[in-house]
């Protein structure tokens, strides 16, 4: 290879490189003022957050705060949520960069084909991020807190048992005895808020996974239907790990996940049917795979 083609080679690169810089610069410039914009209504993102625990201490009767433990705690906490919330703010903007650097190089109907998951992702992950506030967390928190409640019942009513037979009595004074009362941390409450919500978020994203397994030929609607009891086993254990242990909250995760699942199953399909109809209009397809056709269509 001569000076010139090596020179030649080299600045494209370069150029590929400059381009990059400039979209990498672009999307942490958005970063950094979405996290500031954040920051500045903090206060108001941590009350929104922690709202179901604040509703369930109401129905209890208790005050409705969170202390924290170490001076800088509420700092960081606040911090955090500006992090967080500050890159959901300029995702857009980090998607449009992304897509800038992205799409020249990338074919008609390639463009056509990445573009809807560039919308539906995010779509997905707030749609996953809404269900965990407005269903799953309240009911976690409901079973973690009012869990000093019921333990301390059933064993009073064990140890005043006879014959086989359970006897109910009045709880002692509370003045006569150790009793325990939720004060909840800033901290740890938002951690567990979070994970709730990126755990439910990042489930959410089955479809759009497995729509491009299918683009991909990586995976097929009949292979997923013929794991469906690998699928259920699958998402049971994967509700058993990232849910709180109540039954409640993890059939919910497992119907809404499986439910997910269902519905790549028949966006796998519509690929395959679209993939099949444009061999066959290009006169490609193999007509000894009209068998297997049928099934899809």
């Amino acid at each position: 290879m001569s000076e010139e083609d090596i020179n030649a080679s080299a600045a494209p690169l370069i150029e590929h490189l400059a381009e990059l810089r400039t979209r990498l610069i672009r999307s942490v410039l958005a970063f950094v003022a979405g996290m500031l914009i954040c920051f500045a209504f903090s206060e108001t993102l941590l009350d929104f957050l922690v709202e179901p625990i604040a509703e369930i201490l109401r129905s209890r009767g208790q005050d409705p705060q969170l202390i924290f433990t170490a001076p800088q705690e509420k700092f960081f906490v606040l911090f955090r949520i500006s992090v967080v919330m500050g890159l959901g703010l300029s995702f857009p903007v980090i998607a449009h960069q992304l897509w800038r650097f992205v799409a020249p190089g990338l074919y008609r109907n390639e463009k056509r084909a990445f573009l809807p998951f560039i919308i539906a992702s995010p779509a997905l992950f707030l749609a996953g991020a809404a269900f965990t506030h407005y269903i799953v967390t309240p009911l976690a928190m409901n079973f973690f807190i009012g869990f000093s409640d019921v333990i301390p019942t059933i064993t009073e009513i064990l140890s005043n048992s006879s014959g086989g037979l359970v006897v109910p009595v009045e709880r002692p004074d509370p003045d006569s005895e150790l009793s325990t009362v939720f004060l909840g941390s800033v901290r740890e409450s938002l951690d567990i808020t979070l994970k709730f919500i990126f755990a439910f978020g990042i489930c959410f994203q089955l479809p759009v996974l497995m729509t491009l397994l299918g683009m991909a030929e990586l995976v097929s609607a009949e292979g997923m239907k013929r794991m469906r009891k690998y699928a259920v086993v699958g998402i049971l254990c994967l509700a058993a790990v990232i849910t709180p242990p109540d039954v409640i909250t993890q059939v919910i995760l497992f119907t809404a996940v499986y439910a997910l699942y269902e519905v790549s199953i028949q966006l796998v399909a519509t690929v395959e049917r679209r993939r099949i109809a444009r061999l066959r209009a290009a006169g490609l397809y193999d007509e000894e795979d009209d068998s297997d056709a049928e099934k899809i269509l």
